[in-house]
């Protein structure tokens, strides 16, 4: 499919001319009683019920508290913009369109103007930001902003009801623009003529159900149990078929989680056409094929559709019907992995590629922000389904090298100053501020938020499962549990959880993430336990616990290597969960070679040296960095390997180093077998290998002999 011009781009050109929510962090039972719940008392999140289809549960975000650190640190930069953000601005678009007073305001600016076709969007992030910044921090004033801005919009609600002009279709309509959007839609008009209606309607529905659901702001359900009304007056009388090619229009048909707000929206009110109007959004030719695990994304939009999955698993919880969680587990295997570059993002341009075609896309517009907030909200989403550590393992690799490295390390007020694309190609640098667009919007939220999946408990509460190792506190007044973690990741260190309050019969489920290959050692009250950790699993302590107990957890980093899928020679390095870039102002590709500094130990820290600071190593002449220091130097995340020749420390053989049908080498196969013992194990390695080579026709007779010549006169040290 030909690509249309993407939004990023259409900005671009706007400004040179002018010279994705979490999910509610509790979520009601399937079977709520339809009559709305009463407000709690004041600030109260509610107390509400997981579905009885997650075997993992979340903690409430306020039940979570972030300790000292980086991660702590970003989450301030954005408390400061949280709290200083003109309420008045917000609202500005939404009252214009209501026919009330904006009271001076000028809309914030980007997608989010007076006559944008997306404005309205950055409004529902805005109280997502601000409700989950109450729900940390408890700070009077900023629940204050959030009831006047729900209140604002409960007025602009009503005023569009009694004389919009036009006068919306259904009361409960409430956008920052005329209903004219969806009508358009509805006759198949296409981007740009409109943007994305829909999209608009999900992120004001979300901050609503977050304001209530975080903050226990009742006005909140109340409107958007009207907005819920609304679409289903608008959706329920199309034929599916039109439906169907509605959601299939490029951008015009995003609706972002349409469907996973509706489905929760009903969980609260009980109304059967919330429900309904949610499965009104089954994209059911993309639904079919992902169910059926074939994979037909390449040229789609990822971010149009990463989020509807979300919707089919809340879909299947309230219905039950395997299509939509299959459908979700299926389509996070075909961008996990096969589409995903190494700071755990996806897409080039906003839009899926082939499979495996990493190496071939590296380019400046990589990884939209929106998307790795939408994939990590449909791994936890999954997990709580199944606990895999496979969805934590990406969730941490997301959160750590794209969603940390998203907010740039400066203050400001102003602008929320989060990046929108990040570029993997050689020598690309970050670029920041996105006030009013998509990225901007979900990159509000990213920071607020980052304490959401340190810990779950299994849904009969008799295990707690440790995630992420974040400095943080967790307070489980059921069990009347406190525990603390102390931490510096993503610097290495060990990990101590102690039980600063309550006790009892426990299963303590600590992951043992997929890079810890240098083993883990975890001891209670300073013995050593016998865990059998393996990477990529969990391991359970199962105990009575005591108040005092301290669990101590090491997983000592290693530096590594990961290889392009369609070209093993381009390749990123890691220390432990950590993505490190090359410094470099260079435009192409950097080249390293590793093997000939190798010990019998086989690892690269013979050629990539500490530099000094905590995280930072130096290779070839260049700073290697950890990617979350958020900062506009110029960056390589990928570079080529270049190892031409089997070569043995100082023993050179003089025979190419060929590689077999899978693209890796004789050298790579062989160190990947290290560490070595000793030199003869080295050497017997070697032998076999390069029979093995021999045999498939990649050396001859003399090379072969030639490469194991040069083994024995390398005398590699341990």
């Amino acid at each position: 499919m030909s690509q249309p011009p993407t939004r990023r781009r259409l900005l671009r050109l706007a400004a040179g001319t002018a010279a994705a929510t979490p999910l509610a962090y509790a979520v009601p039972a399937a079977h709520a009683a339809p009559a709305l719940p009463a407000a709690p008392g004041e600030g109260a999140a509610l107390p509400v019920q997981a579905p009885s289809t997650w075997a993992v549960q979340p903690f409430p975000l306020d039940q979570v508290t972030l300790g000292d650190g980086v991660f702590r640190r970003k989450r301030d930069l954005m408390l400061e913009y949280a709290r200083a953000y003109p309420a008045d601005r917000i609202l500005a678009v939404f009252r214009a369109n209501a026919g009330l007073d904006t009271r001076g305001a000028q809309p914030p600016g980007g997608w989010e103007t007076s006559d944008g076709n997306l404005r309205g969007h950055f409004g529902g992030h805005f109280l997502t930001l601000v409700a989950q910044a109450y729900a940390d921090t408890r700070e009077a004033a900023l629940k204050t902003k959030l009831d006047y801005l729900v209140g604002a919009l409960g007025e602009c609600q009503q005023a569009l009801a009694d004389h919009g002009s036009p006068r919306p279709s259904h009361p409960g309509y409430l956008a920052a623009y005329p209903e004219t959007q969806f009508i358009l839609l509805e006759s198949y008009t296409t981007y740009p003529t409109i943007w994305a209606p829909y999209y608009t309607c999900h992120k004001i529905m979300r901050g609503l159900l977050d304001a209530h659901t975080l903050t226990g702001n009742q006005q909140a359900l109340t409107i958007a149990s009207k907005m819920g009304d609304w679409v289903h007056s608008r959706l329920s009388r199309l034929p599916q078929a039109q439906l169907e090619r509605m959601w299939s229009i490029y951008i015009a048909g995003e609706y972002g989680g349409m469907n996973e707000v509706l489905a929760d929206l009903y969980a609260f009110t009980g109304r059967a056409e919330h429900l309904a109007a949610a499965r009104c959004f089954d994209n059911t030719a993309l639904l079919e094929a992902c169910s059926e695990n074939r994979d037909i994304l390449d040229g789609r939009h990822a971010n149009q559709h990463i989020p509807q999955f979300t919707g089919y698993l809340r879909l299947f919880d309230h219905t039950g019907e395997q299509e939509y969680a299959a459908a979700a587990r299926n389509f996070w295997g075909m961008v996990v992995g096969s589409r995903t570059y190494s700071l755990g993002g996806t897409g080039q341009g906003e839009m899926f590629r082939a499979r495996n075609a990493i190496a071939a896309t590296l380019a400046d517009n990589n990884a939209e922000t929106c998307a790795t907030y939408n994939m990590l909200k449909l791994s936890r989403q999954l997990f709580f389904h199944t606990p895999d550590a496979a969805y934590m393992d990406h969730y941490e690799r997301g959160l750590t090298n794209h969603i940390l490295a998203s907010r740039r390390d400066v203050r400001s007020t102003g602008s929320p100053e989060v990046t929108y694309f990040v570029g993997m190609g050689p020598g690309v640098v970050r670029e920041y501020g996105n006030t009013g667009t998509c990225c901007g919007g979900t990159g509000m939220e990213n920071h607020t938020k980052y304490q959401d999946s340190v810990y779950f408990r299994s849904a009969d509460g008799n295990a707690l499962y440790v995630n992420l190792y974040l400095a943080s506190t967790l307070r489980w007044p059921e069990r009347g549990l406190v525990v603390d973690q102390t931490s510096d990741y993503p610097a290495e260190g060990v990990r101590t959880l102690t039980f600063r309050e309550g006790g009892g019969s426990l299963d303590l489920k600590l992951r043992v993430p997929s890079w810890a290959t240098g083993g883990v050692t975890v001891t209670v009250n300073g013995v050593p336990q016998p865990t059998g950790a393996v990477p990529g699993s969990y391991l359970t302590l199962s105990r009575n616990w005591q108040r005092g107990d301290r669990v101590a957890v090491s997983a000592p980093y290693r530096l590594r290597v990961e290889r392009a899928l369609d070209d093993p020679t381009v390749q990123s390095v890691f220390y432990g969960p950590v993505l490190l870039v090359a410094r470099s102002q260079a435009t192409g590709l950097r080249t390293f070679s590793f093997y000939k500094d190798f010990t019998l130990r086989g690892d690269l820290a013979a050629s990539v040296r500490p530099e000094g600071r905590p995280l930072h190593f130096t290779t070839h002449g260049l700073t290697l960095a950890p990617f979350h220091i958020a900062d506009d130097a110029r960056y390589h995340a990928y570079f080529r390997r270049s190892e031409p020749v089997v070569v043995f420390g100082t023993a050179t053989s003089g025979v190419p180093n060929r590689a077999r049908a899978d693209g890796l080498t004789f050298l790579d196969v062989l160190w990947a077998q290290a560490p070595f013992a000793s030199q003869s194990g080295f050497l017997d390695a070697v032998r076999v290998l390069a029979d093995g080579w021999l045999s498939q026709g990649l050396f001859t007779r003399a090379e072969r002999d030639a490469v194991v010549a040069a083994a024995v006169r390398a005398n590699l040290r341990r």
